[in-house]
């Protein structure tokens, strides 16, 4: 299995720290995320990867040959100005061979089996959707119990993992993103499958407070 990891963004809610490395190269734990990322992703059948760069390229390409692209062969498709997740998708796709390829958002930390996703033609793979904040319980105006943050039962979100078939290809734009245009028109068509994996172990670092929660999350985890 082939893998397209999206790994060109600005980092912008992540500054300063973009000031100086991309955010695929963020450490969590003395660990840079894209890291993590292969590593799990190898653990599934994946050997050849194809990373979406745009932002100090220079740095990721040093980085995964420096540690000899993990035993893995790494390609790379450099955007030079972003094209969105399915701008970037599309362009990358040339460099697959195969009938069909993950996708994997450079951002996420998980531990989600990806071999679940490969029976399924154009799947998502789902998680619980987690509150950022408290939650409380009402009777009337008064307040009967507060509790900690929780995943909501039986909501659904898209955890920026996906398996797509080359087939979807000519659907993509050349530029926007792919959850607002294809995803959008294959799921009206009934094109898109959705694969729930609960209690999963899944993280987005889109903030400093997200780096601060995986880090804590991660510590005694064995991914």
């Amino acid at each position: 299995m082939q893998a397209i990891i999206l790994a060109g963004g600005l980092g912008s809610r992540l500054k300063p720290i973009t000031d100086y490395v991309p955010k695929p190269l963020i450490p969590i734990n003395n660990i840079p995320l894209i890291e993590y990322q292969i590593k799990q992703l190898k653990k599934f059948r994946v050997n050849q990867f194809v990373i979406c760069t745009g932002y100090k390229t220079d740095q990721i390409q040093n980085y995964l040959e420096h540690k000899k692209n993990f035993d893995s062969k790494i390609l790379y498709s450099i955007e030079k100005t972003p094209l969105g997740t399915g701008g970037a998708i599309k362009k990358a796709a040339k460099l697959i061979k195969d009938k069909s390829f993950l996708v994997l958002n450079g951002d996420i930390i998980s531990t989600i089996d990806v071999q679940k996703l490969y029976p399924h033609k154009n799947s998502i793979a789902l998680v619980e959707l987690r509150t950022k904040f408290g939650t409380v319980e009402l009777d009337d105006s008064m307040i009967t119990r507060f509790q900690e943050k929780k995943p909501l039962t039986n909501i659904w979100m898209n955890s920026g993992i996906y398996h797509l078939s080359k087939d979807i290809i000519p659907h993509l734009p050349s530029k926007g993103a792919i959850e607002d245009t294809t995803f959008r028109k294959f799921a009206k068509e009934g094109k898109l499958v959705g694969i729930r994996f609960k209690n999963a172990f899944w993280h987005s670092i889109d903030s400093h407070k997200d780096l601060d929660d995986c880090s804590k999350a991660l510590k005694g985890k064995k991914l």
